[in-house]
């Protein structure tokens, strides 16, 4: 227990929980935005996926970072404009097409990554988004260096989580998009277009979730390399039903998930590790996101229109 006090009390650990939610940050916020307009988007995996190895490979070949977080994003957009297209003009099975998403962009880098590397035996290295040490502020005594001595990337989706929130609760647009999730008939009515609402939303949700991918690359690591998104895609679907379609709880719930990642990293290292095997302390997290899943999503409302196909002039 005191192992463990200790862990929760130390600087790192939280440095760390708020380094480890900043991908899921993003890609959280990229699936809120396709959902709370009526679109399941199951492709999030592989976008994560194809944003990490794009993002990677301008920087690679000469790109500044900021130029490579814009080629994920365009990369995602790319692929989520294809999930759009299937899905809401030709109303297709937005579980099917989005699966077909993630294998069509995850078999999509590792094959480029392969054409473009093809003798390479490992990942080559790129410099990454260094931390920012940031005057007066990091010196705080301890949320200095929680808060205040984290990458240019970590502040993007902190601040990339307050645009969403304000955009879909304090704007006309932002109304129309949940509108569209909700009742997109009375969206019609009033003269604005479902189809557009609802492809908008995929595309740039999708922009977001290959930037929560690139960070892997571009902050967290300094490579690329088959399978580094690791599932964290299915995670951001889940913290969107946790945060009950909110933007804030969202943004919780991929807190959350961190720092049980950040404690089962931790709690390998002390002596309670040496006694379990790892794969214990690897699957902790994804048992107590499931148990706090369980616990807040029964009171969680669902877009009412959310999977539903619309075509324009039905009721």
């Amino acid at each position: 227990m005191s192992d463990l006090f200790d862990i929760l009390l130390s600087v790192s650990f939280w440095a760390a929980a708020i380094r480890i939610a900043s991908p899921l940050i993003f890609a959280t916020m990229g699936e809120l935005i396709c959902e709370r307009a009526g679109v399941l988007n199951l492709g999030i995996e592989g976008i994560m996926v194809i944003g990490a190895f794009a993002g990677w490979m301008a920087v690679y070949l000469g790109a500044p970072l900021w130029l490579g977080v814009a080629a994920a994003m365009a990369a995602g957009m790319l692929f989520g404009l294809l999930h759009a297209t299937l899905t809401v003009p030709f109303g297709l099975s937005q579980h099917v097409v989005g699966l077909g998403v993630t294998m069509l962009a995850t078999s999509t880098s590792y094959f480029a990554y392969r054409l473009a590397l093809p003798e390479v035996t490992s990942p080559p290295k790129i410099t990454p988004f260094a931390p920012m040490d940031l005057p007066i502020l990091s010196d705080i005594p301890f949320l200095g260096p929680v808060l205040f001595q984290q990458t240019a990337l970590t502040w993007a989706a902190l601040i990339c989580a307050g645009l969403v929130g304000f955009v879909l609760f304090r704007t006309p647009l932002g109304l129309a998009v949940r509108a569209a999730g909700e009742n997109p008939a009375a969206v019609e009515a009033q003269g604005l277009s479902v189809t557009g609402l609802r492809m908008g939303a995929v595309v740039v949700g999708s922009g977001l979730m290959a930037v929560g991918g690139s960070f892997l690359t571009l902050s967290a690591f300094s490579s690329f390399f088959f399978e580094m998104v690791n599932g964290r895609g299915w995670i951001c679907i889940a913290l969107v039903v946790f945060g009950a379609w909110m933007p804030g709880k969202a943004v919780l719930g991929a807190l959350l998930f961190a720092a049980f990642d950040a404690l089962q990293i931790r709690l390998q290292q002390t002596p309670l590790g040496a006694h379990l095997p790892y794969q214990v302390f690897l699957m902790a997290p994804y048992l107590l996101s499931i148990l706090a899943l369980i616990l807040m999503s029964r009171r969680a409302e669902v877009p009412a229109a959310l999977m539903v196909a619309y075509r324009k002039g039905e009721r």
